[in-house]
């Protein structure tokens, strides 16, 4: 269960009927261009896609390991452009087809450092040269219960701390900063923000925002 197809079972059933709330910054966007080429990699339902379409982007697509996830997203959204991802991280997508790539809330899906690495490094190969990755995820929590949990899980599986599991099934990772700044190392760091949100399971949780641009 390291890589981000490694939980496909979990958001074809249970996952595939959550909820997701990072918000999408559109003052970033600002300056990007309507027709520019979007691609929301870990797309889920759709929920970011229908906001930049709404906001005037026109070339929005997504991709999804959940196929569940995907016809529920093709149901309240028929105007965009779902894909199931097929064998992740592989996009299947020529380099540079893209000008813009979020990916909210997927690294915190990916517990292995080896494979948080391979998917920035596939969404680095398909970002075209002066594109922006778009990045938020959710950080180290503080609290008592994250603190036993990943300490509990770490314990078990030797793994990086900040991996747990969730009490209905997923096994996910809250990351230290500077380990995502080390993930985004090979591009320009643009704007970070930080941000409380609520969790798929409805906790709140501090998480951060990250702005790079392919060299």
């Amino acid at each position: 269960m390291k890589d981000l197809g490694g939980q496909v079972a979990y958001w074809d059933t249970v996952g595939a009927g959550k909820n997701f709330t990072h918000p999408v910054e559109f003052d970033w966007l600002a300056e990007v261009r309507r027709d520019a080429r979007v691609l929301d990699y870990g797309c889920g339902y759709g929920r970011v896609m229908g906001e930049l379409s709404d906001r005037g982007f026109s070339d929005v697509s997504g991709v999804d390991v959940s196929a569940a996830l995907v016809e529920r997203g093709r149901a309240l959204r028929p105007d965009l452009g779902f894909a199931v991802l097929e064998s992740p991280p592989a996009s299947a997508r020529p380099a540079a087809s893209f000008d813009v790539i979020v990916v909210f809330a997927v690294l915190t899906c990916v517990p292995d450092d080896e494979a948080q690495r391979n998917l920035v490094a596939e969404l680095t190969r398909i970002l075209a040269p002066g594109g922006l990755l778009y990045v938020s995820d959710v950080l180290l929590q503080d609290d008592e219960r994250n603190r036993e949990r990943y300490a509990a899980h770490a314990q078990e599986s030797g793994g990086p701390y900040g991996v747990f599991a969730t009490g209905d099934g997923a096994v996910c990772r809250h990351h230290d900063i500077g380990h995502l700044h080390a993930l985004l190392s090979d591009l320009d760091l643009v704007e970070e923000r930080r941000i409380d949100v609520p969790t798929m399971n409805g906790n709140r949780c501090r998480a951060v925002q990250l702005l790079a641009r392919k060299r």
